[in-house]
């Protein structure tokens, strides 16, 4: 029986990877997406001759012992943080982050979310926002009778207004990042939370105490590796089916000495 709970629990890990993996090739083009990583441990084992145990009178010991595992579980899923692949877009505020940094959301419950995401829009108020209609921090408004935009690496926003030689100055944008980036919480809509295994955000403009910078009119695509994704997607439905099979094998046997018994 322990044989089956070994070959189950090989099936119900590979089945998480299996998802892991097809979550990640369906999200090869989402904007700001990065790539997760399962990661596998194995179980509890028992010990039937421990390593070290006293093997004769004179002292002598035992150099490997005997231990029977109980299979494998998956730990953790995480995010590979790198730097996803540049694209040109010709809308004015879109915005690709070169570096290390994220952009803050204000949502609407008056909590902050953040995100890689930079594919913004101008909402009815004339504020920049996300597709979701949720605005970006600090909340820079665009005037009604802009011309154009311009938005430099160091997230410093300027407005082409009629009948002004110089761009006028709306705000700035701040990055953000944190201690541990991968600690922080997914919740959809390309945007990530704060937890208490992430830290505290760290605001700092762009170009700053270590912060990336900003390239106006580009976005920063998913740094998924479709080939190595689908490479390892075909090992992990092997390494299913076998575990699948090893179950269907170790039946038969069982089935095998109970008739033998009887």
């Amino acid at each position: 029986m322990i044989n089956l709970d070994i070959a189950s629990s090989g099936m119900q890990a590979y089945a998480q990877h299996i998802e892991v993996l097809s979550n990640n090739i369906a999200n090869s083009q989402t904007i700001g997406y990065k790539e997760q990583r399962i990661e596998f441990q194995d179980l509890m084992y028992d010990h039937v001759k421990r390593v070290g145990l006293i093997s004769s009178d004179v002292g002598t010991t035992i150099p490997t012992g005997m231990q029977v595992g109980h299979g494998v579980n998956s730990g953790n899923i995480y995010r590979i943080n790198t730097q996803g692949e540049l694209q040109e877009t010709a809308n004015d505020t879109d915005m690709a982050i070169r570096g290390r940094g994220l952009f803050r959301i204000e949502m609407p419950d008056g909590e902050f979310a953040y995100t890689r995401a930079g594919a913004f829009n101008v909402n009815q108020n004339g504020e920049i926002v996300t597709s979701s209609g949720y605005i970006v921090s600090p909340g820079i408004i665009v005037p009604d009778q802009t011309i154009s935009l311009e938005i430099n690496e160091s997230g410093q926003v300027f407005a082409k207004l009629p009948n002004q030689e110089d761009p006028q100055l709306l705000g700035q944008f701040q990055l953000y990042r944190f201690i541990n980036e991968k600690g922080l919480e997914s919740i959809g809509d390309n945007l990530l939370k704060q937890s208490p295994s992430s830290g505290e955000a760290v605001a700092a403009f762009p170009g700053t105490e270590g912060m990336g910078t900003i390239k106006q009119k580009w976005l920063e695509f998913s740094n998924v590796n479709i080939v190595t994704q689908i490479t390892s997607l075909i090992r992990a439905q092997r390494a299913y089916e076998f575990c699948s099979t090893f179950i269907q094998a170790a039946s038969e046997m069982m089935r095998t000495a109970n008739q033998v018994k009887g």
